[in-house]
């Protein structure tokens, strides 16, 4: 039996600067973070004493006799990338709903690749299993996504990532003390709007905007955000610039598509504002998923009361990313 558990992450700053029509042309980088919330994938072998030769366990069940017969599409692919046909079962948990903005979707494939790949007797790094990640879903799968979920979520931590080309993507963690650390969770809190989208679709007009550089100015004055949420962490600086920053990115993020934002999300955003919230992000291509908000401590029960009926996630940060929790094989 082989368990793997990936963390899901939070992007802080320069998310849609990490797809290659952005940064192929002027570069890309984000901020972002793992938190210990995770997907976690059991992988165990399968006797031939039964009619199928895949059996997959996730929002819902799946016995198969062949890959091409999966409707999984990123259980497929990841079948079909490290080369395994059948004789294998597959289980998966996930510790908060996919399509949210978290990366749920780069941490399942992470995760699942981590697994087979173990199964199979194979340790892989895990710089190795994002480049792997990126393949299969971009490739692969032909999904419309980035590169930083990959990355953040397989290596863990506070990462800050620079995109040159598809294959050449720089990692910097941060080295943040304990304390600051601890002090810039204790002001961040997360709601669940309760809205649940898929990113392919909400990412089709910023990226057609994108590929005409309708929106480089604004994509690049987001990356610029990078260096300077990093600097804010690390040198001592007030941690309410952090969320100031926040506030700064989310006004350009509004501006990539109308897709991004809805009447909803604008009126729990304003009103968490009106008690006390320094500024906040929705995580995410948008339209829905998590809002992330830097409140001062004085101020959170009111931002909190300002949102009732949304339910609030309390998380820390993680540093280990995607490992091998169980391995037997």
């Amino acid at each position: 039996m082989i368990i793997t558990q990936t963390p899901v992450r939070i992007s802080f700053f320069g998310g849609g600067t990490d797809y290659p029509e952005h940064f192929t042309a002027y570069g890309g980088a984000t901020l972002g973070a793992s938190i210990d919330k995770y997907t976690t994938i059991s992988v165990t072998p399968l006797t031939k004493f039964f009619d199928h030769r895949i059996r997959v366990s996730y929002s819902r069940m799946e016995l198969c006799t062949s890959v091409e017969e999966l409707q999984h599409p990123s259980i497929r692919e990841c079948l079909r990338y490290v080369n395994i046909d059948g004789g294998v079962e597959m289980s998966v948990v996930n510790d908060l709903p996919a399509r949210t903005g978290l990366g749920s979707s780069s941490s399942f494939t992470v995760g699942l690749l981590h697994a087979l790949h173990a199964f199979k007797g194979e340790l892989v790094s895990t710089e190795q299993l994002a480049k792997e990640s990126v393949y299969v879903e971009r490739e692969m799968i032909k999904e419309r996504v980035g590169l930083q979920d990959q990355y953040t979520c397989a290596l863990g931590g506070v990462v800050n990532l620079e995109f040159h080309d598809v294959d050449r993507v720089d990692v910097r963690p941060l080295i943040v003390q304990k304390e600051r650390l601890a002090a810039l969770e204790e002001r961040l809190l997360l709601f669940y709007t309760g809205q649940q989208r898929t990113a392919h679709d909400i990412l089709e007009h910023q990226m057609s905007r994108t590929k005409n550089g309708d929106v480089v100015s604004q994509l690049t004055h987001m990356q610029s955000l990078v260096q300077e949420g990093a600097t804010i962490l690390c040198n001592g600086r007030d941690l309410r610039e952090f969320g100031e920053l926040l506030q700064e990115s989310w006004m350009y993020k509004r501006q990539l598509s109308d897709a991004i934002s809805n009447s909803l999300i604008d009126d729990a955003y304003e009103r968490a504002c009106r008690a006390g919230a320094v500024g906040g992000k929705l995580l995410g291509a948008g339209g829905g998923g998590f809002l992330l908000l830097y409140v001062e401590p004085y101020n959170q029960k009111a931002v909190r009361q300002s949102l009732v009926g949304m339910p609030e996630v309390s998380f820390h940060f993680e540093s280990q990313g995607s490992r091998l929790i169980f391995y037997r094989p």
